[in-house]
């Protein structure tokens, strides 16, 4: 490095600094968002297989859990699951194929549809969220302090991530 070019900061994880050898072998050497999208990728692997038992997977199982507390619009879940209504669609349509919902005229408004949660799907949600399995996998290699120390860092990341979302942008506006 020159040694006119700026210091880089220090890796919190380790002595080099972040990203000094994105290729490497050696996890300490890794940018933050390569080491999140890693361990978020090999979770949601395992998260899968777990919840395949009930024809389950990552995508579907929270739009469920939704529909415990009553039917719902795909806008509504889509809003709520923070994905596009054409990603909820086919959600909705794997979820109706399983037998866990059922797409009937919304009493509402008679130009959408309301998806409800059956009694399949109801029991599907309940077995598939037991607390313990997926603390397992989420945690696997953390000692208690550990997985109390990662808690209070993801709950302050999605909290973090929440207030970016509801804080609109600044509408651009002509200087002068």
């Amino acid at each position: 490095m020159p040694d006119d070019a700026p210091p880089q900061p220090a890796s919190p994880g380790g002595p080099g600094p972040i990203g000094a050898d994105p290729t490497s072998a050696d996890p300490a050497e890794w940018p933050t968002g390569r080491l999140l999208f890693t361990v978020v990728r090999r979770i949601e692997h395992d998260w899968n297989a777990h919840l395949a038992g009930w024809d389950l997977n990552h995508a579907g199982f929270p739009v469920l859990l939704h529909l415990l507390a009553g039917p719902r619009t795909q806008r509504e879940l889509a809003r709520l699951n923070g994905v596009t209504e054409q990603t909820m669609s086919r959600v909705v349509a794997r979820l109706e194929r399983a037998g866990h919902v059922t797409r009937d005229d919304d009493p509402r408004d008679r130009r959408r549809r309301a998806v409800a949660v059956t009694d399949a799907g109801r029991l599907a949600a309940a077995e598939a969220a037991r607390v313990q399995p997926a603390e397992d996998l989420t945690t696997r290699g953390l000692d208690a302090a550990q997985v109390a120390a990662l808690r209070e860092i993801l709950v302050t990341l999605v909290r973090a991530q929440q207030g970016a979302r509801e804080t609109p942008a600044a509408p651009d506006r002509p200087e002068g």
